[in-house]
C-alpha cells in the first residue's frame, strides 16, 4: 500500500481558524495619555475651538473606545469565541477601570470613567444578546427612569449600545441641549461615539495577519 501523503502546511494552516496576537489595551498606554494630559492646556482655545486638553481627552475616550470595540469585531469575524471576547474585553476593563487616578487627575478622568461605564455595558450585552431592539422605544424607556436609579438607566443605555454596536444608528437625534443634559444623554453621547468607532472599523482585521 502506498504510504498516505502528508496534508501540505498550507492546506492545513486554512482548515483550522486563525488565531493572531492583538494588543488591545495595556497599562502603559494608559499612562502615557495620563502624562500627556498632564502637560496639555485646558485655559486655551477660542470660541470656535476647545482647548487643547479638552481635545485631547476627547481623543482619549475615542481611542479606549475604538480598543474596546475591536474586541468586538474580532468576535463578530469569528477570530474569538464569546468566551475568549469576554474575557479579553473584562482584562481592558480592568485596566482602564481600575485605575487609582492621581487627585491633580480625577476632576478630568472620572467623568469619563462614568462615560466609559456605558461601552463595557454595551459591549457585554452585545456578546451575550437577549437585548430589546427597539431604539425609539429604549429611549422612551431611560427617560422615564429616575435619575438617581443609575444601575437601571445603564442596563436600559446598554441595550441601545448593543444595537449599534450590531449595526443600528444612534444617538445624536435624541440627546438633549446642554442646560437639559443628565445622566441619561452623557451615555447616549458615548453610545454616539461607539457609533463613530465602528465606522472607522469597518475594514478592520479584513485580512488574515493584520495586527492592531
Amino acid at each position: 500500500m502506498a504510504p498516505r501523503k502528508k496534508k501540505d502546511s498550507a492546506s492545513a494552516q486554512e482548515e483550522a481558524p486563525m488565531k493572531l496576537f492583538y494588543i488591545f489595551y495595556s497599562q502603559e498606554r494608559w499612562d502615557n495619555w495620563i502624562n500627556s494630559l498632564r502637560e496639555a492646556d485646558f485655559e486655551g482655545g477660542d470660541d470656535d475651538e476647545m482647548p487643547e486638553g479638552y481635545q485631547m481627552l476627547n481623543g482619549f475616550n475615542q481611542d479606549i473606545c475604538i480598543e474596546v470595540l475591536k474586541i468586538i469585531k474580532l468576535y463578530q469575524n469569528n477570530r474569538f469565541s464569546k468566551d475568549e471576547s469576554l474575557t479579553k474585553l473584562i482584562e481592558v476593563e480592568g485596566i482602564i477601570m481600575e485605575q487609582e487616578v492621581d487627585e491633580d487627575m480625577i476632576e478630568l478622568i472620572a467623568p469619563m470613567h462614568f462615560q466609559l461605564l456605558v461601552l463595557f455595558a454595551s459591549a457585554k450585552k452585545f456578546l451575550e444578546g437577549g437585548y430589546e431592539e427597539d431604539i425609539k422605544a429604549l429611549v422612551k424607556k431611560g427617560r422615564g427612569i429616575d435619575e438617581e436609579n443609575t444601575e437601571e438607566l445603564l442596563a436600559v443605555a446598554a441595550d441601545i449600545g448593543a444595537n449599534v454596536i450590531n449595526g443600528k444608528s444612534c444617538c445624536g437625534r435624541y440627546i438633549k441641549d446642554s442646560e437639559d443634559m443628565g445622566v441619561f444623554d452623557e451615555w447616549l453621547i458615548q453610545i454616539e461615539t461607539i457609533n463613530e468607532a465602528m465606522g472607522t472599523l469597518k475594514n478592520f482585521d479584513e485580512e488574515a495577519g493584520e495586527v492592531s
